[in-house]
């Protein structure tokens, strides 16, 4: 059993000077807690050894409101379900409601947090056992994913310390909808950008976020919503059963269709395939402009699959990483996103998936 200190707070205030006391004598180890579904499995499993757990459950951050420029507030303690129920959500942002009931349980999404889903850590096997050398648990002590098995690993941005990839269904569409990440500390408050807020591995893979150890996550904005999108929007997620699983890899689509049949903007997000959400803003341009047809959508697909690379270290055979099959899946999943996105199709999970093939939902 690892002791730790248990406050509970119910301002924001409080929190942040909590933590600062905790960082203070033990610096990077005091941790907010929310809903848990994460950080306490991290616990159990001797992940993770926080000396401290701030619990912000009572903090003011769960209101979902309009912006005053016409776009929409997430509060951070807002949890999964509600944030995919919300009116507004549905109405303006599908894409996201989409997103978010592919991810988890219905219980799951029933605990889980908005500001925890962007902090969920990879679900590498590697990573997951405590008793085998990992990056991420001990930096310099290995990768032995690059050599081992790579299933479920990065095929793009990968580095010889890591080829891990970010779980989040949730993240992969904020980083399609350009949401903005606001945070607060004792030192004050900053906006993050989404496509920032999470990074690659490169020489530094136990840290996932360019959030500082003492920065609490107040909300996330999200932009006003895109003409069309709200119509021609899908998340595509391929996992390896039907009920709860991870993504092996998930596309966020999402397209402002004019009345002549050609696309003013396109977002082409993809999932499971990296530390952070993927997104190739040079490949989404090439729509610009194009007939929302199907050779647009191949030509897309080839610009964003071309710097892809099967997981593995150097002198490792490409046959024997493991995921060499996701180069073509992931390059046939977006041109498919992209079809679903322009038919109006918002998922093919989850509730509005069954909806749109004509099923019950479960």
């Amino acid at each position: 059993m690892n002791p730790f200190h248990y406050t509970a707070c119910t301002d924001i205030d409080s929190a942040l000077a909590a933590m600062a006391s905790h960082n203070g004598t033990n610096p990077c180890q005091a941790r907010f807690v929310a809903g848990g579904t994460n950080l306490i499995d991290l616990m159990k499993e001797r992940l993770a050894h926080p000396s401290a757990l701030i619990d912000i459950n009572g903090l003011p951050l769960a209101d979902i409101a309009p912006t005053d420029d016409g776009g929409l507030r997430l509060g951070a303690l807002a949890r999964n379900a509600d944030t995919a129920d919300h009116p507004l959500v549905r109405a303006r942002y599908p894409l996201l409601r989409a997103a978010i009931l592919a991810g988890a349980s219905p219980q799951l999404r029933n605990m889980a947090s908005n500001g925890g889903n962007l902090l969920q850590r990879t679900r590498c096997y590697y990573f997951y056992d405590a008793d085998v050398p990992c990056n991420k648990h001990t930096p310099g002590s290995g990768c032995p994913a690059t050599k081992g098995l790579a299933r479920q690993h990065a095929i793009f941005g990968a580095s010889t310390h890591c080829i891990a990839t970010h779980p989040s269904d949730m993240c992969v569409a904020l980083a399609a909808l350009e949401a903005v990440v606001h945070v607060q500390s004792v030192r004050g408050r900053r906006a993050i950008p989404f496509a920032t807020f999470h990074r690659l591995p490169e020489d530094r893979p136990e840290v996932d976020t360019t959030l500082a150890p003492d920065e609490l996550i107040t909300h996330i904005d999200l932009p006003p919503a895109q003409p069309g999108f709200a119509v021609h929007s899908t998340y595509l997620k391929l996992r390896e059963r039907a009920s709860y699983a991870f993504a092996m890899m998930s596309v966020a689509a999402a397209l402002d269709i004019g009345e002549d049949g050609r696309v003013r903007t396109a977002r082409v997000v993809l999932g499971g395939v990296a530390h952070k959400p993927w997104r190739n803003v040079p490949a989404e341009s090439l729509l610009v402009g194009k007939v929302a047809e199907r050779a647009s959508f191949m030509a897309v697909a080839d610009a964003v699959m071309a710097d892809a690379r099967p997981a593995g270290g150097p002198g490792v055979p490409e046959s024997s990483r493991g995921n060499s099959w996701k180069i073509p899946m992931a390059h046939r999943a977006i041109v498919r996103a992209l079809e679903m996105a322009t038919q109006g199709i918002p998922s093919n999970t989850g509730e509005d998936g069954a909806r749109c093939r004509g099923e019950q939902p479960a």
